[in-house]
């Protein structure tokens, strides 16, 4: 299918779930709340011209220059996570009140229109409540300051030479539309200041062009860590631009590690760092491993938590990943465990495999972060105290 129509049939599909979503809200917050005639015009002038910014922000955010996108698309991405939100609550009242009616067929309580009038009313400036509050608290959550989380990970074969290796562990910027060189800045000097031993980035870089975004992820030139900073493609690079991007980041000085590993060495004492690409391209965690010593120890960085069962398969002793975001915004935090085995924190998969899944430092689409604050990962490697 060519491209244009490839599009035009995806932006078609969107419309029909924006106007769908839109037309529940309506339903919910302005029908059922029985709104007077001046406030009743108001709020459907407003839902519909919410909706209009939100299909012009799918449309364009990745069409206008970065500089002009991130006044314009703001708007719609935020309205994206209250609706989002306004959604959730509005269905669990819907539930609410499915309960009320059904207690009501059973002679418990009444079910008139007064009543029904009285919880739509109830539901919805609720939902209003809720959706506006954990938008406020989720938009500065997701601008604040990253939490580092630090975990201590005893690693079966780590030569004693390399024990204490610190690996900072940063996933999932997103640099794009709402995030932009000053987030990036201020994401360096903090990950710097951590004095790491290792930095590995594990895809999610970008979401558009490399050459529109160049002066943005700028900034992660000023990496630094002892043994290097080493990046592995995500989905969204591959959205954005494959070939491009991993351009774009070898010229930051960042070795990236597609289905290849490297000896990170003190002295004689080494172990394997191993990168996998993404699904979207063509990961071979095989060709990655071929003719390494299976004895030594060893870190995977892939983009996808899925990838674990492989890793333990292979006898990888450590993989960091990202690409779930901890949920972003709750509760998405359920759906993840329909494609990935972990939504975030430190696992032992299979009592073979540490894992740890990072929620990311940035964000997608809207600027919030609702039940998943972000975060830099420090990983501290230890030689096993049996060794």
């Amino acid at each position: 299918m060519p491209q244009p129509l490839r599009f035009a049939l995806f932006f078609g599909v969107v419309l029909l779930v924006l106007g769908g979503l839109h037309y529940y809200l309506y339903a919910r917050l302005v029908r059922d709340t029985g709104l007077l005639p001046p406030w009743r015009m108001r709020a459907t002038i407003a839902l519909i011209a919410m909706g209009l910014v939100a299909a012009a922000t799918m449309a364009s955010a990745r069409a206008l220059p970065p500089s002009v996108a991130r006044i314009v698309t703001w708007p719609g991405y935020l309205w994206f996570g209250v609706m989002f939100l306004l959604v959730v609550a509005l269905v669990l009242g819907d539930l609410v009140r499915f309960a009320f009616v059904q207690l009501a067929r059973f002679g418990v309580g009444t079910d008139d229109p007064a009543r029904r009038l009285f919880l739509g009313r109830v539901v919805g400036g609720t939902a209003v409540a809720i959706a506006t509050g954990g938008a406020a608290l989720g938009v500065r959550a997701a601008r604040g300051a990253p939490v580092v989380r630090t975990h201590e990970v005893e690693l079966a074969g780590l030569p004693q030479a390399l024990d204490g290796t610190k690996i900072v562990h940063l996933t999932d910027l997103h640099i794009g539309p709402t995030i932009g060189r000053d987030f990036i800045a201020d994401l360096v000097r903090r990950t710097n200041a951590l004095e790491p031993d290792l930095i590995a980035i594990t895809g999610d870089l970008a979401d558009g062009d490399a050459e529109r975004l160049k002066d943005d992820v700028a900034p992660l030139a000023e990496l630094r860590a002892r043994r290097g900073v080493y990046f592995v493609p995500g989905n969204h690079d591959y959205y954005s631009g494959i070939g491009p991007w991993l351009e774009r980041v070898r010229s930051l000085g960042i070795r990236v590690l597609v289905n290849e590993r490297v000896e990170i060495r003190e002295g004689e004492a080494a172990f394997d760092l191993v990168g996998i690409d993404d699904a979207t391209g063509r990961p071979d965690l095989d060709h990655a491993l071929a003719g390494r010593d299976p004895a030594r120890a060893s870190v995977l960085l892939a983009h996808r938590p899925s990838v674990v069962e492989q890793a333990a398969a292979r006898g990888i002793g450590l993989q960091l990943s990202g690409h779930t975001h901890g949920g972003q915004i709750w509760p998405w935090r359920f759906a993840i465990f329909l494609r990935e085995p972990y939504a975030d924190g430190m696992h032992l998969h299979r009592d073979k495999t540490w894992i740890f899944v990072s929620r990311g430092c940035g964000y997608w689409g809207p600027p919030m972060r609702v039940g998943a604050p972000p975060e830099i990962g420090q990983l501290v490697l230890r030689t096993p105290r049996s060794a």
